[in-house]
């Protein structure tokens, strides 16, 4: 498959400006684009820019209000409710997110569910702005059917991710961002996109039977059989039942029926470790946790260990300079 590797900034500019040209104010256009580049910068390219050309579709058809305005409400001392008045999900996360650091701080925990809000993207971009604040962040949001339930032939909930961030002292914090599916439904788009096969165990076909095409994929399978099947229940409940939203197989699709509000619910959550303990000191076993498990001995065929979101704070470190690699046809949407 034809690439094209572009320095961030360009790629951050092309989004604005298609996003903006289809009608989103820029503000808005810029934070989106934020969270996109955030996602290729980390090679997780299924959340990236890709993205850009379905958001600008479902913008024109109506399903994205351009003009959103996003209210909080508070509802305790660390507790409250954000109104996304059906924006783009990035924005309205940012928000959310925002409203539960500046919880923390003052009552060492913040916890915030959004509603009426549409896909808001790579959580890790949300609770490595928690981590980033020396806070422990949490995100949860779930997603329309696409995996089936274990032991199950039809799909019921969506990939339905979780994350988690965590601070260190000096070391980059520890960032865990997961689908409770096998792989995120980004992964199954990007093999179609670069004609490629996956491997099995990421989806099923009709009859529930694992497939390596991608093209036959019409569900995916969660990870860890019953582990991963529970776990995304508990994000839908979280996520849709204690925002107020909807859940599993009512949630409404990302990508049929463009011209409707998807009123998507999230949860995150900011915790402030010096309510609970030294925060010096959690910050300090943090860097030590991290240092010891790099430390382990690796299995055979294993270069070394690595914490979770170590590889892609690499890539980070590494594309901010060569640049981001994106499919041809993808950067043909973005500078048509």
């Amino acid at each position: 498959m034809a690439t094209v590797t572009i320095q961030a900034d360009e790629a951050r500019q092309l989004v604005i400006k298609k996003l903006t040209e289809a009608g989103l104010k820029r503000q808005h256009a810029e934070k989106v684009a934020d969270v996109l580049i955030h996602a290729d910068l980390r090679n997780v390219n299924s959340h990236g820019v890709l993205r850009t050309e379905h958001y600008v579709n479902r913008l024109k058809a109506g399903g994205i209000n351009p003009n959103a305005q996003i209210t909080f409400k508070a509802t305790g001392p660390v507790t409250g409710v954000i109104d996304g008045d059906d924006g783009f999900g990035h924005v309205i996360a940012d928000v959310a997110m925002d409203h539960a650091i500046e919880m923390a701080k003052q009552n060492g925990v913040g916890m915030v569910t959004a509603i009426n809000s549409s896909h808001c993207g790579a959580l890790s971009y949300f609770v490595q702005k928690a981590a980033e604040a020396q806070m422990i962040g949490i995100a949860m949001t779930h997603t329309d059917k696409i995996v089936v339930p274990f032991g199950g032939k039809t799909p019921f909930l969506g990939t339905n991710p979780i994350a988690y961030g965590v601070p260190a002292k000096s070391k980059k914090p520890l960032i865990l961002d997961m689908a409770t599916s096998n792989v995120a439904l980004g992964k199954i788009l990007q093999a179609r996109e670069e004609g490629k096969e996956i491997p099995e165990g990421w989806g099923v076909d009709e009859n529930g039977a694992p497939v390596t095409d991608p093209h036959k994929v019409v569900a995916l399978s969660p990870f860890g059989g019953p582990k991963g099947y529970g776990l995304s229940v508990i994000v839908d409940v979280f996520s849709g039942l204690l925002a107020g939203a909807a859940f599993g197989p009512h949630v409404r699709s990302m990508y049929e029926n463009l011209e409707q509000k998807r009123k998507l619910g999230h949860y995150f959550c900011a915790i402030h470790p010096g309510f609970f303990t030294d925060k010096e000191r959690f910050l300090e076993q943090m860097d030590q946790m991290i240092a010891e498990l790099q430390a382990v001995e690796p299995a055979p065929g294993f270069e070394r260990v690595y914490v979770p979101g170590e590889i892609e704070h690499m890539h980070e470190e590494r594309n901010r300079e060569k640049g981001i690699t994106i499919a041809q046809t993808v950067y043909e949407f973005l500078t048509k």
